[in-house]
């Protein structure tokens, strides 16, 4: 579909795809962008660390301009707490997608374009994982080692690839006997050329919008670890913010509330982006420019 529209002074314009006009999709990505800034910029945002008794315990939002959005227990600032909590989440719900994308890109690659005992064989590995509980299996490996943000990421990412390898495999299996496929093999093409050059560049849409799936679905992991204590404790992220709040929640309620408005927003704009890459990845779809 062209970009370009005429109007009624045959004017060339600019003419956005449908999904990038929607409000929604606009709103998200304005969320998401924001959510990236601040976890950036975190150090310079946020005016103390989350970790440090700053002021009197049990401060409401907007009550002290110090602390803008209150104090918990022990009187540290709940404001550079989301800030700088921020990062953490997002570092702990990219590094696992990215894990799960490529162990997952991997295993559905192989089964789909080689087929065969090699497809039966890695199909019946990943049943063994997607039949195992997501959280318990995290639990179990942060139990076995010492909590913290690279071992949470790895066992969320050890978790999640199963859905990656099956979206592979679906996309590996309808490609390899696609003509363009057919005249690399006539040409000679090595294996790893045909997989890695011809078939993944056209399998990427799909599973680009896998990982946005991957990403919303670490944060939620990462915030139910933490909110079970088993999180790293040197490192302030959304879980741990609300799980520290919960045992106020009835007169306190707000120190878990805002956190959790934070990861609720975070996850919503994610999946909704994902909703929308469909839309314009999909080359069925029409909108594709």
């Amino acid at each position: 579909m062209s970009l370009l529209a005429t109007d009624p002074n045959d004017r060339p314009r600019l003419r956005l795809p449908k999904s990038l006009r929607n409000p929604l999709f606009v709103l998200a990505v304005i969320v998401l962008l924001g959510v990236l800034v601040m976890a950036v910029f975190a150090a310079q945002i946020a005016p103390y660390d989350p970790l440090d008794m700053v002021n009197m315990p049990f401060l409401w939002p907007f009550a002290d301009p110090s602390s803008p959005l209150g104090t918990d227990q022990l009187g540290r600032d709940l404001f550079s707490g989301i800030v700088q909590g921020s990062r953490a989440t997002l570092l702990v719900g990219f590094s696992s997608a990215v894990l799960g994308l490529m162990i997952g890109t991997c295993v559905g690659a192989l089964a789909g374009y080689f087929g065969g005992w090699v497809d039966i064989i890695l199909m019946r590995v990943t049943e063994i994982f997607q039949t195992m509980p997501t959280l318990l299996l995290i639990i179990v490996i942060l139990a076995i080692g010492n909590p913290s943000i690279p071992l949470i990421a790895i066992s969320i990412g050890l978790a999640a690839w199963p859905m990656i390898a099956r979206l592979a495999r679906a996309e590996f299996l309808s490609l390899r006997e696609a003509d363009f496929v057919m005249a690399a093999r006539a040409l000679g093409y090595p294996t790893g050329r045909i997989i890695l050059r011809e078939i993944l560049p056209n399998a990427l849409p799909t599973l680009i919008v896998g990982a946005s799936v991957l990403v919303a679905n670490g944060i939620l992991l990462e915030s139910a670890v933490s909110f079970l204590n088993l999180g790293d404790p040197n490192v302030v992220s959304w879980g741990s913010l609300i799980g520290n709040g919960r045992t106020q929640i009835r007169s306190e309620w707000y120190l878990s509330a805002l956190p959790g408005v934070a990861t609720v927003l975070t996850v919503l704009s994610l999946n909704i982006l994902g909703d929308r890459l469909t839309d314009i990845l999909n080359p069925r779809s029409g909108e594709r420019s």
